[in-house]
């Protein structure tokens, strides 16, 4: 049997045998749905479900009111969207987004501005292609993208906030920490920003449940109604909500994955972060000649494009000698733009890999390329 090598964390991190178990535990015995019910298996959701949001509040440094629970990084960018947009209504935004996003953080705003309701604008990247902190331009919403999932470089979130808010004290900030989230610690007081969101998957939980902090959760309207978050139907069609943060959780919650997102957390912080490996793994390739790295060195993951190869069939050809790993734009067209590349090869490793595993991986790439 051929070895299989998974080093492609950054797309999706593998699961745990323990968190396999606790999800298969729930769903065979304990089961049941949140905040519907008062008997004793569904008064013991509740309490999973809690605590669940108080890991998640610990794990990047506030409390339960501003952990709203949602189906992703992706699910939680589209809703940041509609809750500005419902808020601030009456006022055409300007919104400044990076070449360093990902598809989520950036399309929905330019799919508000194709409609009328925002503007656009560009925060400029550095020559190292960072965020640009004395190139702030003028603008109401900031998207900021904590960690590129090209190049793997942890952004200095904090002093960057603090330059925008040197020009606008009242700028919405929007963080996407869904690469960062898994090598770098979230402090979002530290941050200071006013919405957060990564997803369980990029973690180590399942697929379908995500974490989108609001800092002031009382000053934003909802975006989504259903059962959960309204606490009366006036006879008048107006709406009683209840407080954050159920006020932004209408419908059933993704159970199953939320009880599983706290133990993925635990096992997160057992993780070194693998930079051995990756560092490895940058030596070695940088020897090639045929290689080009575009991640810089010790960053968090190793992208790098082949001469005369195309991405997909390197990929095809690494997915034969079962070597999982990730290649083409990483839902990221804008920096790979900037670095003139059309796609790139990704590598990313997790709690799971071995120097065994990386070694098997230089050795194949070097027998294709080298």
């Amino acid at each position: 049997m051929k070895k299989f090598v998974y080093v492609d964390a950054s797309a999706s991190w593998l699961k745990s045998q323990s968190l396999i178990e606790i999800e298969s535990e729930f769903l065979a015995n304990s089961y049941a749905n949140a905040g519907r019910g008062i008997c004793e298996r569904a008064d013991k959701v509740d309490r999973l479900v809690a605590e669940s949001r108080r890991v998640c509040a610990d794990f990047i440094g506030t409390n339960e009111k501003n952990i709203v629970f949602t189906f992703g990084t992706t699910d939680a960018f589209n809703r940041i969207v509609n809750i500005v947009k419902n808020t601030f209504r009456d006022k055409n935004l300007v919104v400044a987004v990076s070449d360093l996003d990902h598809h989520s953080a950036r399309l929905p705003w330019m799919a508000l501005e194709k409609a009328g309701g925002c503007k656009t604008v560009l925060i400029p990247l550095d020559k190292n292609f960072n965020l640009d902190f004395d190139n702030v331009p003028v603008a109401d919403v900031f998207v900021i993208t904590a960690m590129s999932n090209v190049l793997g470089v942890p952004q200095d979130v904090a002093r960057f906030i603090k330059s925008v808010r040197l020009k606008n004290p009242n700028a919405i900030t929007v963080v996407d920490a869904a690469q960062y989230v898994a090598h770098e610690k979230i402090d979002v007081k530290k941050f200071d920003c006013d919405f957060l969101a990564f997803s369980g998957h990029k973690i180590g939980a399942d697929t379908g449940v995500g974490v989108m902090y609001i800092k002031n959760p009382d000053l934003f309207m909802c975006d989504k109604f259903g059962g959960g978050m309204v606490n009366h139907v006036l006879d008048d069609g107006n709406l009683i909500l209840n407080k954050e943060p159920e006020k932004f959780e209408a419908g059933t919650l993704p159970l199953t994955q939320i009880v599983g997102l706290r133990q993925a957390i635990d096992d997160l912080k057992k993780w070194d972060g693998g930079h051995d490996l990756t560092n490895y793994i940058y030596e070695e390739l940088s020897k090639l000649g045929s290689i080009k790295i575009l991640s810089p060195k010790d960053a968090s993951i190793l992208s790098f494009v082949v001469q005369d190869m195309h991405v997909l069939d390197f990929g095809a050809l690494m997915g034969a000698k079962n070597i999982c790993l990730r290649v083409g734009n990483m839902c990221a067209s804008w920096i790979h733009k900037k670095l003139g590349v059309d796609g790139s090869v990704r590598i990313s490793v997790g709690p799971w890999n071995t120097m065994e595993d990386v070694r098997y991986v230089v050795e194949n790439i070097k027998s294709l390329v080298g």
